[in-house]
């Protein structure tokens, strides 16, 4: 069996049987890739059958050179669900990743922003500025404002439709990884906003395939993910934010301030689309002051 073949078919079974998003399959993708231009590079005929442990072993430690632990980690477990793959498909009957373990790292706890620093970030917005008559920083308030107010990720952001919008129940409907669906409450305020770009927006002469899209540029295509980091990181740059910060600051920061605000964890992943609880409860570990005050608060005997 050769590399591309298997690499192939490996495609097709993270799209169509584990209906993973396209980002998530090139992550896998590029790991498996890394395996084989280090074979090519030092000239290794090993085929992704008669691979060894000894081999892979040889190819993280050359690799552990250039990545840290937790780029590492992650390089190990998507090489061990290939070749899961593999053995699930009875090319091979073993995993030579079985017995190599992963780096050891700490577990990165989520940046957040302060209330007042979304505020600043919003407030820093230029209103004025137009392309053909479209107030695009309309767009820009409304893209922040859902980011925060709906805990959406970069790739949900971008993806969402107009007819995702459900106003009159209070929802809009989000596709998250995997293509699985879920509604997420939507306050007035985010909703004033989106209705102000959606006037901005009908000014726009809308590509045919994005006509159902929210989010636009001006020149009626879709907004990639890596505008809504530029857009981003311009605004901090602006009001001398001392972060580094992305679209999924504000994710985490939606998260983040709920919790604090004593909302509970089940309904924090559901509006999250958390498929394990145990993801959520990360937030835990933000604020720790949090937890005192809700044992103070419901124990019967503080």
């Amino acid at each position: 069996m050769k590399w591309q073949t298997a690499i192939t078919d490996y495609k097709h079974f993270l799209k169509i049987e584990r209906g993973l998003a396209q980002n998530s399959i090139d992550n896998y993708i590029r790991d498996v890739e890394k395996l084989t231009t280090y074979l090519d590079d030092n000239d290794i005929k090993l085929t992704p059958i008669t691979i060894t442990k000894d081999s892979i072993q040889a190819f993280i430690y050359e690799a552990s050179k250039a990545i840290n632990a937790r780029s590492q980690s992650r390089l190990i477990s998507g090489l061990r669900s290939f070749f899961s793959y593999l053995v699930f498909e009875d090319y091979r009957t073993t995993n030579p990743l079985d017995h190599i373990e992963s780096p050891k790292i700490g577990r990165k706890l989520p940046d957040t922003l302060s209330i007042q620093d979304i505020d600043q970030l919003i407030a820093a917005i230029d209103l004025t500025k137009s392309y053909n008559n479209i107030y695009i920083g309309e767009r820009n308030r409304a893209i922040l404002e859902t980011l925060y107010s709906c805990g959406l990720r970069v790739s949900e952001l971008v993806n969402l439709k107009l007819s995702d919008l459900f106003f009159d129940e209070g929802f809009i409907k989000v596709t998250g990884k995997g293509n699985k669906q879920r509604f997420v409450p939507i306050g007035p305020n985010t909703l004033k906003y989106i209705n102000i770009w959606k006037t901005e927006r009908a000014k726009i002469d809308v590509k045919q395939e994005f006509k159902d899209t929210l989010f636009l540029n001006h020149r009626g295509s879709k907004l990639t993910r890596a505008m809504i980091f530029t857009i981003i990181k311009n605004l901090a740059k602006q009001i001398h934010l001392n972060k580094v910060i992305s679209p999924h600051t504000f994710r985490h920061s939606f998260a983040t301030h709920l919790l604090e605000n004593g909302a509970d964890l089940r309904s924090i992943q559901l509006m999250l689309g958390h498929e394990s609880i145990t993801t959520t409860e990360i937030y835990m570990h933000v604020d720790r002051s949090h937890l005192k005050e809700v044992l103070m608060q419901h124990h019967p005997r503080q």
